[in-house]
């Protein structure tokens, strides 16, 4: 208890900035790997112009450009719902997250079944016993500033997990950086790339209620604004292995954005007054005293307009002999707080070590990957390619 308590005490992720944007869709020439790229050039217009080259792979599925912003995302074809590396493309549709499109979105959540868990039992931990959630303090630009939402479009409807706002380690104190899971950005083996994925910090920042919300305004609901991800990277591994049940790829479910602002000049970082530092060491669960689970959660008995967090000391999860080992620990959240970071103190810094990816049925626990070199090297390619724009 001890321990906990001053985890809690230590992780008082403070803050306070105020700052605003404008749309400004920037020219960039994607790379390989798992970094994706939705270049796009503002005509002036209001209308996206992508680069030719992009908007060819998008013709060979069969996808009319001009008609993407007009509802043409809607389209879910199979042979319509791109799931390469290479092919995602988020174009700004301002005002499309509303604040009744924002309440009225799901929550996106990887569940796993005791069978699933029992899988390797000579490496995995006891499982740990529940962990209450306990109410983030307000307001959370205060408390808990690179915290917020990511909302995103799925064939299923509006979607909603939470983030966690990093530091750019190539453009210091100018981050627009987000972390969240890669199951919120790309339905893994039987998918592609989700859309119009967004992120708003500090989500309802002075937690009205439900009823106090009637009518509420964007600027109530999002008070830093709406920050749409113009690039994305999520893992092989999860693009290949992931699945409703976090799969194969559940060990390497984590992702990177790229956000830019629907309005406004500022970065991130410097909107929010503040990013967290990503800890790649992989240390094992029994080397690390303590972490704390933050995020948003919307299944019941949550309603997703309160930021919760979760403290405990981790333990590991094994989900097969030929998978990094997981962290797990116990906590109560449910679904929507899927992507939200997972941090502990690091020679009395609070960093970012992993992201809640999955959990059982009961909503007992919470598992998050280990954050390796494939994590790091995600990261470096994202911040050194696109971390400037």
């Amino acid at each position: 208890m001890l321990a906990a308590t001053g985890l809690v005490a230590a992780l008082a992720l403070t803050a306070t900035a105020c700052g605003g944007s404008q749309e400004d869709e920037a020219d960039a020439k994607p790379s390989g790997g798992t970094s994706q790229a939705a270049e796009a050039g503002d005509t002036g217009d209001g209308k996206v112009k992508l680069p030719a080259d992009l908007a060819d792979r998008l013709k060979e599925h069969g996808i009319d450009v001009d008609r993407w912003k007009d509802g043409g995302w809607k389209d879910w074809d199979k042979d319509k719902w791109l799931s390469e590396a290479k092919d995602f493309v988020n174009p700004v549709i301002e005002g499309l997250w509303k604040p009744d499109r924002m309440q009225s979105a799901k929550e996106a959540d990887k569940t796993v079944t005791t069978k699933d868990t029992a899988a390797d039992q000579g490496v995995s931990d006891p499982e740990p016993a529940p962990v209450e959630a306990v109410a983030e303090k307000t307001p959370y630009h205060e408390n808990a500033a690179p915290v917020g939402k990511v909302f995103f479009d799925s064939p299923e409807g509006s979607m909603v997990c939470s983030g966690t706002v990093i530091k750019d380690v190539n453009h210091p104190g100018k981050s627009n950086l987000v972390w969240t899971a890669g199951h919120c950005v790309h339905a893994g083996v039987s998918g592609g790339w989700y859309r119009n994925i967004a992120f708003v910090p500090s989500y309802n920042d002075l937690d009205k209620s439900e009823a106090e919300l009637a009518g509420a305004t964007t600027t109530e609901m999002a008070p830093y604004g709406t920050w749409w991800a113009d690039w994305a990277s999520t893992s092989n591994q999860w693009i290949q292995g992931g699945s409703e049940e976090g799969g194969d790829g559940a060990a390497y479910d984590y992702s990177v954005l790229h956000v830019k602002p629907e309005q406004g000049s500022k970065s991130l970082e410097e909107t929010v007054g503040a990013a967290l530092e990503v800890d790649f060491s992989a240390a094992s669960a029994t080397e690390v005293g303590s972490m704390g689970a933050w995020g948003y959660p919307a299944a019941a008995p949550y309603n997703g307009l309160k930021m919760f967090k979760c403290v405990d000391r981790p333990g590991r999860l094994s989900l097969s002999p030929s998978l990094p080992t997981m962290y797990r620990i116990g906590c109560t959240m449910t679904g929507g707080s899927s992507g939200g970071g997972w941090f502990r103190v690091v020679d009395g810094e609070t960093k970012l070590v992993s992201n809640t990816s999955i959990g059982p049925l009961d909503n007992t626990w919470l598992a998050g990957p280990q954050l390796g070199r494939e994590a790091e090297a995600m990261y470096q390619n994202m911040s050194r390619t696109y971390g400037g724009q």
